[in-house]
């Protein structure tokens, strides 16, 4: 009995911590206006408040799935707990914009130690089987939701008190997490000794950041332009190192071998695909609701508050689905439905309104994201060796994170590209932004249209054994 009340209680520490990391990656976007006039940031420069987190996260979080192998998932865990909840107080007191990029960048690190290390955890302490299903159902709650919750919190800080105390409110729950979990988490790590290859995550830390970069900056530059090709041209010779080095060193980051797993390689595939249009939808619906809409942080928090309460009830039905019809057609479900929501979104107005043209859309894509995120995650860490359980999980936060990086920056820079070309034709300013929100909310709908085909194409019935045993008896 107190085994089992000590794996839920693990799970509650993890998954508080995850959500801590989650929420960070949005609650910024409601307070950037604020932040943009506080620090004196360029519209240009704005985004990498953003992008230094997600980057510096997704960069080095195949580094902490390693570390949490080798080293010790619990130990792991604890340090980027304290590095994440120590860089959060300086982000509060950062007094320039430099120093705030400089600063999320440092988040960003502690979340990529985080994150690996408290899935993994949950995938040694749940064996496969009903108790795992329900445990990563939670934290596909956790992944799914604290994005949107980020942006209701965000709202609420932003209005009551002042955009600094959206890192501020991560201390106290950092450290709170902290002492109990040194208390109460076992310590776990994979048998046998390596070795870290910084050279790894340096090579495609800085190969995604200047593909990124090139992105952003391709709106400027032209995209046939020679700097961006340039900057395109270090991008790949960065990333090709990284490959080189993966398949030469010994203890590499990724052991390449690993992707002979079906379900780890497509999953992480199309969870590259899915978190660039869920990304960019929450970047894109808050300009509209404060930029065209006129909503105050505050009521832009609350304008997403619905799209909570939709991925908890999509991630509740996910974990009765999965048994029944299988992680496969249920995760392929979701995305639909994701997609229908973008395509609705595609439409809304320069007059719009809340009701009628911006929540159905949100309602919609987010049950669906609460019915993807639930099964994806089976499907991407069933299967895998216990001693790579802190590998899969950095790939498949790695995906996550990196997708929504270089999803955000492809479609900012095809609204803007829109923007620009309507302004140049009609004067009308509100009128452009909204046209390229709507180029940016088709091309999401796109990304999640693309996802479930890959799924339906990629991954046979026989390759989810492994994650809906029950379902493949009945249907085989």
């Amino acid at each position: 009995m107190q085994r089992t009340e000590n794996r839920w209680v693990t799970l509650v520490l993890v998954c508080a911590a995850q959500f801590m990391v989650i929420l960070d990656a949005t609650i910024v976007n409601v307070a950037l206006p604020t932040i943009q006039n506080d620090l004196d940031f360029s519209q240009a420069d704005l985004q990498w408040v953003i992008n230094s987190y997600t980057l510096l996260f997704g960069g080095f979080l195949l580094l902490g799935g390693r570390a949490a192998d080798i080293l010790g998932r619990k130990r792991v865990f604890l340090a980027g707990v304290i590095l994440f909840s120590a860089a959060s107080l300086l982000n509060g007191l950062a007094t320039s914009s430099g120093e705030l990029v400089a600063f999320r960048a440092l988040q960003g690190l502690g979340a990529a130690l985080v994150s690996p290390a408290a899935l993994s955890i949950i995938t040694t302490t749940f064996e496969e089987g009903p108790d795992r299903t329900k445990a990563l159902g939670v934290w596909g709650a956790i992944a799914a939701g604290g994005g949107a919750i980020g942006l209701l919190l965000g709202g609420i800080l932003v209005d009551t008190l002042s955009w600094e105390w959206i890192f501020f409110v991560n201390v106290p729950v950092g450290i709170v997490a902290a002492i109990l979990s040194a208390r109460l988490i076992r310590e776990s790590k994979a048998e046998g000794t390596g070795a870290f290859d910084i050279l790894g995550a340096i090579t495609v830390t800085a190969g995604l950041m200047v593909l990124v970069y090139a992105i952003v900056k391709a709106q400027s530059f032209g995209w046939g332009s020679a700097k961006t090709l340039a900057l395109g041209a270090v991008a790949l010779a960065l990333l090709g190192a990284f490959v080189f080095v993966e398949s030469r060193i010994r203890g590499p980051l990724v052991r390449l071998s690993i992707f002979k797993v079906r379900t780890l390689a497509v999953g992480n595939l199309v969870l590259l695909l899915v978190a660039g249009g869920m990304y960019a939808m929450f970047f894109f619906a808050t300009l509209y609701v404060q930029g065209v809409l006129g909503f105050s942080p505050l009521e832009a928090g609350l304008a997403f508050l619905p799209v909570t309460g939709g991925i908890v009830l999509g991630s509740g039905l996910a974990q009765f689905l999965v048994p029944k019809i299988g992680a496969r057609a249920n995760t392929i479900v979701g995305l639909i439905m994701a997609a229908g929501g973008l395509l609705l979104l595609s439409a809304i107005p320069v007059d719009g309104s809340y009701a009628a043209d911006l929540l159905p859309g949100l309602l919609l894509m987010s049950f669906g994201m609460g019915n993807f995120f639930v099964p994806i995650t089976l499907i991407a860490t069933t299967g895998v060796e216990r001693n790579d359980a802190g590998l899969a999980s950095g790939l498949f936060n790695t995906s996550q994170q990196v997708g929504g990086a270089l999803g955000l920056a492809i479609l900012s820079t095809l609204a803007a590209n829109r923007t620009t070309d309507v302004i140049h034709a009609t004067g009308q300013k509100a009128f452009a932004a909204v046209e390229g929100f709507q180029v940016a909310f088709t091309a999401a709908a796109i990304l999640m249209a693309v996802g479930a085909v890959l799924l339906a194409v990629l991954l046979r019935r026989r390759d989810v054994a492994a994650v809906d045993p029950e379902q493949e008896l009945v249907t085989a």
